[in-house]
C-alpha cells in the first residue's frame, strides 16, 4: 500500500496527491495529539464540490481522508463517493475506533484503508490512546481486512516498542496486508493539532535504546520472510532509523538524514480549507484573491514556503520522523 509514483513539472502545476481532513474532530484521546481537545469543524460535500474541479485541472489521482476521525463526519460516506465518482481513488486513514460500524460501506468506497493500532494489548491501547478500544478497532479491522487493502500504522513510543514484533504477529492475525512503523513525533510543536507543544514523554529513554536495538536485530532474524515480502513496510536500516532518532533525542547522535519533496507532489487540505506543504508545517495565511487550491499553491508565500523546505531551511525537516520521497520527471 505503498503511496504510488508521480511525475510533477516543476513549478508545481500538478497536485497527484491530497491529504483531506474531513474533520478536525477526534473521537481518541490521544497523549500526543490535541485534536480531540478542540476539534469542532467538518469539512462539508459542498467544499468538496469546489474542489473537484480544481483537482481535475490539478491532475490529483489519489486523496487520503483524515483529520481528526474522518469517520466523524456525518457527510463521509456523500464526500467519499462524490470523490470517487469524480474518478479520484480514495484511501482512508483512521483510528477504526468506528470502522466495525461502517466496515461494509469503508470496503465498497475506499481503493485502501490504514488504521492507527498503537497497542497489542487492551492495557497498553488504553495508556496511548485514552480509551479502553483495542477490541472495537480488532473488530473493525478484521471486518474490512479481507475486503480491501488494510494496513496497521503503528506509531513507536516508549509504551509500546517493546511490542514490536506482537505488531507484526497481531496484524497477521487480524488480516492485514502491512504492518508499518513510525516513530512518534515529540520535535514538532504545533504538529496534530498541539495547543500546548509536544511532550517528550512517550519518547524512549536513553536506557530504553539498547533494548530497543536489540528487538530489531529479533525481528531482522525471526522475520525476515516478512521484511523481504513487505508485509513489514520498513526495511531492518528503515527501523533502524527509528532507533537513531531516539537516540538523537537524548543527545546521543544526529538525527536521521531526511530526504523529502512532498511538497512537490502533494498537500494537505484541512477541515477549514486551509494548505499546507505537509502534516508537520503550517501553510501561510490565506490572502485576499487566494480562495482556491490552486491559487493557494501558486501564491508567492507558499511558493517561497516550498523553497525553503527544498532547500533545508525548514527546522521542522530537520526532525521529522515521516519524510516522503518520490523521483519526479
Amino acid at each position: 500500500m505503498a503511496v504510488p509514483s508521480f511525475a510533477v513539472p516543476l513549478p508545481q502545476r500538478r497536485l497527484p496527491l491530497v491529504t483531506l481532513y474531513l474533520t478536525d474532530r477526534c473521537n481518541s484521546r490521544c497523549i500526543t495529539c490535541d485534536y480531540w481537545r478542540h476539534g469542532s469543524i467538518d469539512l462539508s460535500p459542498a467544499a468538496v464540490d469546489a474542489l473537484l474541479p480544481e483537482f481535475k485541472e490539478l491532475g490529483t489521482q489519489l486523496v487520503v481522508l483524515s483529520g481528526g476521525e474522518p469517520l466523524l463526519n456525518p457527510e463521509w460516506v456523500e464526500i467519499a463517493e462524490r470523490l470517487k465518482s469524480g474518478g479520484l481513488e480514495v484511501w482512508l486513514l483512521t483510528s477504526g475506533l468506528s470502522l466495525a460500524k461502517h466496515a461494509r460501506r469503508a470496503a465498497e468506497i475506499f481503493a485502501a484503508i490504514t488504521v492507527s493500532l498503537d497497542g497489542t494489548d487492551r492495557e497498553t491501547y488504553t495508556a496511548i490512546r485514552g480509551l479502553d478500544a483495542f477490541d472495537k478497532v480488532c473488530e473493525g479491522v478484521r471486518a474490512t481486512a479481507g475486503a480491501v487493502p488494510l494496513n496497521l500504522r503503528v506509531t513507536v513510543q516508549r509504551a509500546n516498542y517493546r511490542q514490536l514484533p506482537a505488531f507484526v504477529d497481531l496484524a497477521r492475525t487480524l488480516g492485514a496486508r502491512q504492518v508499518s512503523f513510525l516513530a512518534v513525533d515529540v520535535a514538532n510543536a504545533s504538529a496534530f493539532g498541539r495547543a500546548g507543544g509536544a511532550s517528550a514523554a512517550p519518547a524512549l529513554r536513553s536506557e530504553d535504546l539498547p533494548e530497543l536495538e536489540r528487538i530489531i536485530e529479533r525481528m531482522e532474524r525471526d522475520y525476515a520472510a516478512e521484511f523481504r515480502s513487505g508485509f513489514i513496510a520498513e526495511s531492518p536500516p528503515k527501523l533502524r532509523r527509528i532507533l537513531q532518532y531516539f537516540a538523537a533525542l537524548q543527545g546521543r547522535g544526529a538525527y536521521p538524514a531526511v530526504r523529502c519533496n512532498a511538497p512537490e507532489f502533494s498537500a494537505v487540505v484541512d477541515a477549514r480549507g486551509e494548505v499546507q506543504p505537509c502534516y508537520f508545517i503550517q501553510g501561510p495565511k490565506r490572502g485576499s484573491g487566494e480562495q482556491g487550491l490552486r491559487a493557494r499553491l501558486g501564491s508567492g508565500p507558499m511558493s517561497e514556503l516550498r523553497a525553503d523546505i527544498r532547500d533545508g531551511k525548514r527546522a521542522e525537516c530537520k526532525t521529522c520522523v515521516c519524510s516522503m520521497y518520490r523521483e519526479l520527471a
